[in-house]
């Protein structure tokens, strides 16, 4: 239980990042905390296909680098 707590909470803060990088800020918590969770899902699909991952850094600044291109695909979708 304290695993998803977590999760969440790291999700939230790599959404709220990826969102001041993307200019998307403004989407609150929960669609910060999801995009962040899809983020560090696709950030580690990255970082498997490419052989890059060691330590929670790496595995942030991936995280981060996925929910930017989870946030762009998204608001491509949707306009």
């Amino acid at each position: 239980m304290i695993h998803l707590i977590v999760s969440i909470i790291v999700g939230a803060f790599v959404g709220w990042v990826a969102g001041q990088i993307m200019g998307t800020e403004k989407k609150g918590f929960i669609v910060n905390a999801v995009l962040g969770l899809l983020g560090g899902f696709v950030g580690g699909l990255i970082g498997n296909l490419l052989h890059i991952g060691s330590g929670w850094l790496v595995g942030m600044i991936l995280s981060i680098v996925g929910a930017c291109l989870v946030i762009f695909v998204f608001n491509k979708l949707r306009k």
